[in-house]
């Protein structure tokens, strides 16, 4: 049947579709009588719409009461009403019932149940309202083609009643991401607190966080960039704490050995640096050495790899911890070096480092460095002449290897 003068647009209004009215044109189009024969069985329509969803739809089998009660009839019942006043008159205020469907929807959510399951008893409720209906047509003499309109205007009425439940459903879904990654990034700052925060604090805010507070932990530090915000977060499960928000991106993983390697392969290119294992009231140690770990690879202090292990570079860290006293002890090899060249700078350097490294085998001197051993041999001469008796001292051999990268010139950046 034609859509009649009733339910066409008024004047200004826009022709095409929107969200939640798209059953309003054929609403108009249905004999304002059935909507009066039907009217009577309301309350059936809604008692057998609700067994309906009960009998097919699991989420919904539970004792009908609380709030639940509430927002299932409540539903059905705006819902059905809702058709007759379309019927009447296609223009009828949608308010209420776009209110009450959008409400019904953030319950689902609230209550645990699913968006299918939502959509499922909003179609199932709709199916036995149809059979109500279509027999009172029948015994009304209305043609099969008009009743034919009426299931068309019913379905796509509970196309708009998903449209607008389901809005309500992603609503509420995202506002309870937001609080809860809120709640999480609170409790990273908590966790990586100095002073340590209180113990009863951590305890509450990772119950509300949904995090087990863990004995030990590591802190990964990762490379800031511009475009972060655009970068997939990693997928690690609930316990791991993220932060790629901030200007200082890092992640607190409870079980390093079994999350460090996933999230290695979801890196996507980002330099990481991995903090050492520690107690949890300690994580803000583990946080700031990984963030000195990214700080010397910056530099160019430490290799430029995809992830840093500070375990693994443990002694260049002890040694920027405090650099103006590295700086200090390493003056003497500076001064020594001094009036040789350039080359005969780093030759003699590279000489020294590789004996040091070797506990001052020659051989395997010279097979580092890819020479004779007389040719080691030569060249360490040259370096105790310049240096004296400290390659005999225990504690100036030992005070050379860990400032071996300060041997450059002071105002030169360091080398490992």
């Amino acid at each position: 049947m034609a859509v009649t003068q009733r339910g066409g647009p008024g004047p200004g209004e826009s022709e095409s579709p929107q969200h939640g009215v798209t059953a309003v044109p054929i609403w108009a189009s249905l004999v304002p009588e059935l909507a009066e024969r039907v009217r009577p069985l309301a309350g059936t329509l809604v008692t057998d719409a609700i067994e309906a969803i009960q009998e097919a739809v699991p989420a919904y089998r539970q004792p009908m009461e609380g709030k639940f009660r509430e927002v299932l009839v409540g539903s059905v019942q705006t819902a059905i009403m809702q058709c007759f006043e379309f019927i009447a008159d296609p223009r009828a205020n949608r308010d209420d019932w776009l209110a009450a469907f959008r409400y019904a929807g953030r319950m689902e959510f609230l209550e645990g149940r699913t968006m299918d399951a939502l959509q499922t008893a909003v179609r199932v409720g709709a199916r036995a309202v149809w059979r109500h209906v279509s027999i009172a047509g029948q015994e009304l003499g209305i043609p099969a083609d008009n009743l034919l309109t009426v299931a068309e205007a019913i379905f796509a009425y509970v196309d708009d009643l998903c449209v607008v439940a389901v809005a309500g459903y992603t609503e509420a879904q995202a506002q309870a991401t937001g609080s809860y990654e809120r709640r999480r990034r609170q409790l990273m700052k908590l966790v990586l607190s100095d002073p340590p925060a209180p113990q009863q604090s951590l305890v509450d805010l990772a119950a509300a966080a949904d995090w087990q507070l863990p004995d030990e932990v590591a802190v990964v530090v990762l490379e800031y960039r511009s475009d972060q915000h655009h970068l997939p977060v990693p997928s690690l499960g609930r316990d791991v704490l993220i932060d790629l928000e901030s200007g200082d991106p890092c992640l607190i993983l409870p079980d390093p050995a079994a999350q460090l390697p996933a999230l290695e392969a979801q890196l996507n290119g980002r330099r990481a640096a991995v903090g050492p294992t520690v107690a949890l009231a300690d994580a803000h140690r583990s946080q700031r050495l990984a963030r000195q770990a990214m700080s010397l690879v910056n530099r160019g202090v430490l290799p430029e790899v995809q992830i840093t292990w500070c375990a693994r570079n443990l002694s260049t860290l002890l040694m920027f911890a405090d650099e103006s006293l590295v700086s200090h002890v390493a003056q003497p090899i500076r001064a020594a070096f001094a009036d040789l060249t350039d080359k005969q700078r780093e030759r003699a350097a590279s000489t020294l480092r590789t004996w040091l490294h070797t506990r001052g085998d020659i051989n395997e001197t010279a097979a580092r460095l890819a020479v004779h051993p007389q040719t080691v041999r030569y060249r360490m001469n040259q370096i105790e002449e310049l240096l004296g008796d400290r390659l005999n001292d225990p504690e100036q051999r030992f005070l050379m290897e860990i400032t071996m990268h300060a041997w450059n010139n002071a105002d030169e950046a360091p080398t490992p």
